[in-house]
């Protein structure tokens, strides 16, 4: 579904990604792992269009798409949790929703009742802004709001960070439903013992190169490669 091979991108004069390969395939969830500053994000905000890369190429489902503007890229089927939630905060949840909302033609669609099933909180809450929500609701908010993107391919930028622990166990129930619903994920998060469950396949960042892949079972049999790569 997803090929990006030998990415490189800049801030201005200093390079931060110098060749990063990643692929993923149709129903897969994927962990993206690494330390703070060693690319993740950037390969998001290249793959989204908020960034070109000046070299390598990203291509979904066979097309490339890198240097195309974020709303094309967007319309392919591709959504965006982004990290810090963003919430539009003078809508109502509803109308969070309903903004990014895209159904034609698609068979079983994200639908506000199909959301609200997901996160009975948005239902109860339907007629707060966003502005009104605690952490945790607004970060089911973002979620939703990119269910009703109706996506192909879905990436969490740091869904759980700063929620509290009874909160951060709801979102990883969310993700394994989502899993076995055959949403295709990509998943940035710092909590590799959640992620080693929940992904398929692991790709590892360090100083803006693909550093290490494998599958779930191989990281795990292999807790040296957390602690030199993701170990604090």
């Amino acid at each position: 579904m997803l090929s990006i091979q030998g990415l490189a991108a800049k801030y201005g004069s200093s390079q931060a990604l110098f060749d990063i390969n990643l692929d993923v395939k149709q129903g897969e969830v994927i962990g993206l792992i690494g330390r703070n500053g060693m690319g993740r994000t950037t390969v998001i905000n290249c793959l989204f269009g908020l960034l070109t890369p000046f070299a390598g190429e990203i291509r979904f489902e066979g097309k490339p798409i890198h240097g195309q503007a974020p709303y094309r890229i967007g319309r392919l089927g591709l959504s965006l949790v982004p990290e810090g939630r963003q919430v539009f905060p003078t809508l109502t949840v509803e109308e969070n929703l309903l903004a990014t909302a895209k159904t034609r033609g698609l068979e079983n669609p994200w639908t506000l009742e199909r959301v609200y099933q997901f996160f009975p909180r948005l239902k109860e809450r339907r007629e707060n802004l966003g502005t009104q929500l605690s952490g945790g609701e607004q970060q089911m908010l973002a979620i939703g709001r990119a269910l009703m993107t109706n996506p192909r391919l879905l990436v969490l930028d740091e869904a759980t960070e700063g929620l509290a622990p009874i909160v951060r166990a709801e979102i990883w129930s969310v993700l394994a439903e989502l899993k076995q619903a055959g949403l295709t994920m990509i998943v940035v998060d710092k909590n590799t013992k959640a992620l080693l469950r929940l992904a398929d396949r692991h790709f590892i960042l360090e100083k803006g190169v693909t550093a290490w892949t494998g599958s779930s079972e191989e990281l795990a049999a292999q807790p040296e490669l957390i602690a030199k790569y993701v170990g604090v």
